[in-house]
């Protein structure tokens, strides 16, 4: 059974969410403030943190941040804070998703079977790989190397660069990223996308994501020859 940590102060919320989880078939924990979360985080597994960005004594954001430093665990910020400017600061802080309150419970519920998918693809070693100007992408494992060196991306930085290989030479539009990873999960600004192209650049200390101006981005063929 997977295991959910939600971070919350509304009681009313906690419960609501703790019921639809468990009758979904989740354990799910409570904290109900920021250094609480943090301490439970410290001593249980967890597969997913639903995290509320308001809460006393450490805020949502430094919680991200604090959990980031050591895990990649899964985790989706759920916060009545909708403007662009507190999604792209989550994002940024590596959130794997963003949601506003109110929010629909089916929908949160498949946001999470999905996050929760694609993070168990990272048990699965092997599988297809892409080559590309010395990275190595493992695509069924989520893994990323460049040599020996495992570079640490959330599930959506890798979506967003196995589309790019996927696709050398193409330019794809923010739009593209949007319809093709996000789906019906993401409602929001196209900037969103160039967040994680920024997180791709700096992890991986690369040049060659291009952008297209007006367009979006695109990576060149590789020359192999």
């Amino acid at each position: 059974m997977q295991n959910i940590l939600i971070v919350e102060d509304d009681m009313d919320i906690q419960e609501l969410l703790q019921e639809f989880l468990q009758e979904a078939g989740y354990k799910a924990d409570i904290a109900g403030d920021g250094v609480e979360a943090v301490d439970r985080f410290a001593n249980n597994p967890y597969d997913l943190i639903l995290l509320d960005i308001m809460l006393p004594k450490i805020d949502g954001f430094t919680v991200c941040e604090l959990i980031r430093k050591q895990s990649q665990v899964p985790i989706i910020m759920l916060t009545a804070l909708g403007s662009e400017g507190d999604q792209i600061k989550g994002l940024d802080l590596q959130a794997d998703d963003y949601v506003t309150k109110p929010f629909s419970m089916p929908v949160l519920l498949r946001k999470i079977a999905a996050v929760l998918r694609r993070a168990g693809s990272k048990e699965n070693g092997g599988g297809a790989l892409i080559h590309y100007k010395g990275l190595t992408l493992d695509m069924d494992g989520y893994r990323v190397y460049a040599g020996d060196v495992e570079f640490e991306l959330t599930q959506r930085e890798f979506e967003v660069l196995r589309e790019l290989l996927t696709n050398q030479g193409k330019a794809l539009s923010r739009q593209h990223f949007l319809n093709k990873l996000w789906k019906y999960d993401f409602y929001g600004d196209e900037r969103v996308v160039d967040t994680h192209i920024k997180n791709l650049r700096k992890k991986l200390d690369i040049d060659y994501i291009e952008t297209i101006r007006g367009v979006g981005y695109k990576i060149e063929k590789e020359d192999k020859k």
